[in-house]
C-alpha cells in the first residue's frame, strides 16, 4: 500500500511539474523552452496512453492539439496567445487567478488568495518567487501541488479540496472557451481532465464556491 501511495504521489507531482511551466513561462522569453521542445516531439497518442489520471479519450485529443500547436516551434502566434491569456496588457478573457472567479468583486489578491496565503503560512510553505504574483495563480498552484507531494503528502488532500479544486476546473473550462491557439486550448483541456481525474482517484469531496465570473 505504501508503494502504491508513493507511486500516486509521484504521478501527481509529475502532472504539476509538467503542466505548471506552460502557465507560468512566456514561450519565448521564459525558462520553459525545454518543456516546449519536449512536448513538440511527443507521440501524442502514445503519451496519452501513459498520461496519469485522465481518460485516454480526453487526454489524447488534448495532447494532439498541444503537439500540433508546437509543430512550427515557438511562433509569434504562440507567444502572442500566451501573453493575451496570461499577461496582458489589456483585458484577460480568462484571468489565471482564483480570486477573480470566487471573489464578489472579481479582483486579484481577493479573499481566496488571502486564505491560500494563510494556509501556506500555517503549513510552513514559503514563496519561491517574488510576491508580486498572487499565490492563487494556476501555474503556482500546480507547482505547489507537486511540492506538497514531495514534502507534505499528508497536506495534499486538504490543499486540493480547500484551494485548488474549488476553482481550477471552472477556470480551465473558461480558458478552453477563449483559447484560440491549439496548444493552449489543449493545455486547458488536459489540465482540467487531469485535475478532475485526481479528484476522482483520491475520492475527494469538493465544496464549490459561488462563481462571479
Amino acid at each position: 500500500m505504501a508503494e502504491q501511495f508513493d507511486e500516486m504521489l509521484d504521478a501527481i507531482a509529475f502532472v504539476g511539474d509538467t503542466l505548471a511551466p506552460f502557465f507560468l513561462e512566456d514561450p519565448k522569453t521564459g525558462g520553459a523552452q525545454a518543456s516546449f521542445s519536449a512536448f513538440a516531439s511527443l507521440d501524442a497518442d502514445a503519451a496519452a496512453r501513459e498520461w496519469p489520471f485522465a481518460e485516454t479519450a480526453s487526454s489524447a485529443p488534448a495532447l494532439r492539439e498541444m503537439v500540433e500547436g508546437l509543430a512550427e516551434g515557438v511562433t509569434d502566434n504562440l507567444v502572442w496567445e500566451y501573453r493575451a491569456l496570461f499577461v496582458g496588457p489589456g483585458h484577460l478573457a480568462a484571468p489565471p487567478w482564483g480570486s477573480v472567479y470566487t471573489d464578489r468583486e472579481c479582483v486579484v489578491f481577493g479573499e481566496t488568495t488571502l486564505a491560500l496565503r494563510a494556509w501556506m503560512r500555517e503549513h510552513g510553505v514559503a514563496r519561491a518567487t517574488d510576491d508580486k504574483t498572487p499565490e492563487d495563480h494556476i501555474g503556482l498552484m500546480l507547482a505547489l501541488m507537486s511540492h506538497l507531494c514531495r514534502t507534505q503528502p499528508e497536506s495534499l488532500d486538504d490543499y486540493l479540496c480547500g484551494h485548488l479544486l474549488t476553482w481550477a476546473p471552472h477556470y480551465l473550462e473558461e480558458l478552453a472557451s477563449v483559447a484560440r491557439h491549439p496548444f493552449y486550448h489543449g493545455l486547458a483541456e488536459l489540465t482540467r481532465s487531469t485535475l478532475l481525474g485526481i479528484q476522482d482517484f483520491r475520492g475527494l469531496s469538493v465544496k464549490l464556491p459561488r462563481f462571479y465570473k
